[in-house]
């Protein structure tokens, strides 16, 4: 038998491109994923729950949440050690990238990036070492690739305060979550609101019953007169682009994350036919599952590769929108591609929680949909090179 390799990457000699200093962060985070989350994950995926205040503390005191903002105790990584943080953490559950992607990329970052200097010293610090989680919510039931539509309100009152009223729906993190970005539709245009939890006529009613992101907490915004002081409003944010701002830095994260769940499907289908034998010979051994393997593996080294260059981007400050979205598809569509493939070569084993890859599958189906659809951003792409909206 000839030499095999450690991980399908190692073809590429990805590791190669990645600073030292990154690759320890990745290497921290890979094993904070084997020691602590692995263990549980089947039995939290089978039981649809998850400790999300506990692992909130732990993801904390990583100090991957937040991780790639500058101040208020966020420790300022690069954009590539966020986006293999998000990798590592994807390989264990989409829904455990989704936690950290929330609190980080969306309710942190709408505070970092639109909020005063007092929502910035009252929240940041707390969200970046886990002891409050923040939830983002932006879409309605009615409007998810729409978010222009959106019915929720917020009208300000003589007294300066505004008062808020509609619902929000899909939102992770959202009935653990002490404060909610919430986004509504003023006289003004659009506006962002800091809701803390336990504010009259707010609540977070959790989904259950998911087949997908099982091991995540998905909650309804429920907002019926809810008042709060004007200081509770984002003022830099105004209009749609405050909320799409958020997105992409979720999304770049996604572009990440979603190969740590192809990776871990590979290793996983690697490792198995290598032992399972059928007619006398290892599965492995195979022509066609050499071939599903190597087609495999291809796609996961090119969406590496993809990545990689698009955070070498994000660094220079030149990464644009459009790029993201290229990203975001690729690495989405290939991952759910190769768990579908990767569960045939497991045959009935693979529709177990013995091994990840269904899990990873359904998980799949959801981050596919989320933070965009594929058919938004193939639109996204379609008018970068068109020069044509077909948003209409």
């Amino acid at each position: 038998m000839t030499e095999t390799i450690q991980s399908p990457l190692a073809l590429f000699g990805t590791d190669d491109l990645i600073p030292a200093e990154d690759r320890a962060i990745r290497d921290t985070v890979r094993r904070f994923v084997d020691e602590r989350l692995r263990p549980e994950i089947a039995k939290w995926f089978e039981a649809g729950s998850v400790p999300a205040r506990e692992l909130s503390s732990e993801l904390g005191r990583l100090g991957v949440l937040g991780m790639h903002l500058e101040g208020y105790g966020c420790a300022g990584t690069s954009a590539t050690a966020y986006g293999l943080a998000c990798m590592e953490l994807e390989a264990g559950d989409s829904g455990l990238r989704s936690l950290v992607s929330v609190q980080g990329s969306l309710a942190m970052f709408a505070i970092w990036q639109h909020g005063t200097e007092e929502q910035k010293q009252e929240w940041l610090p707390r969200m970046a070492r886990g002891e409050a989680l923040g939830c983002f919510g932006l879409t309605e039931a009615d409007f998810g690739s729409n978010p222009g539509g959106m019915r929720t309100r917020a009208r300000q009152e003589a007294s300066g305060d505004w008062v808020l009223d509609g619902t929000k729906m899909w939102i992770t993190n959202g009935s653990v979550a002490d404060v909610a970005v919430v986004w509504a539709r003023t006289d003004d245009g659009i506006r962002g609101f800091l809701v803390p939890a336990g504010t009259p006529g707010f609540s977070a009613p959790e989904i259950k019953r998911k087949l997908s992101l099982r091991a995540s907490v998905t909650s309804e915004l429920v907002l019926e007169g809810v008042r709060l002081p004007a200081s509770a409003m984002l003022p830099g944010a105004r209009g749609l682009s405050g909320p799409l701002s958020c997105l992409t830095e979720a999304r770049f994260g996604i572009v990440f994350g979603a190969l740590g769940a192809a990776r871990d499907c590979l290793e996983t289908t690697i490792a198995y036919t290598r032992e399972r034998e059928i007619f006398d010979r290892p599965l492995a051994a195979f022509q066609l599952s050499q071939a599903k393997l190597s087609d495999m593996a291809l796609e996961l080294g090119k969406g590496m590769l993809l990545a990689l260059h698009l955070a070498r981007l994000k660094e220079a400050g030149t990464l644009r929108n459009e790029q993201v979205s290229l990203g975001k598809l690729n690495s989405t569509r290939e991952a759910l591609a190769i768990a579908r493939e990767c569960r045939t070569l497991l045959g009935a084993a693979g529709i177990t929680l013995e091994y990840p890859v269904l899990r990873h599958a359904n998980n799949l189906e959801s981050v596919l949909t989320y933070e965009g659809t594929s058919e938004v951003h193939q639109l996204v792409i379609g008018q970068a090179l068109t020069g044509e909206s077909a948003f209409r």
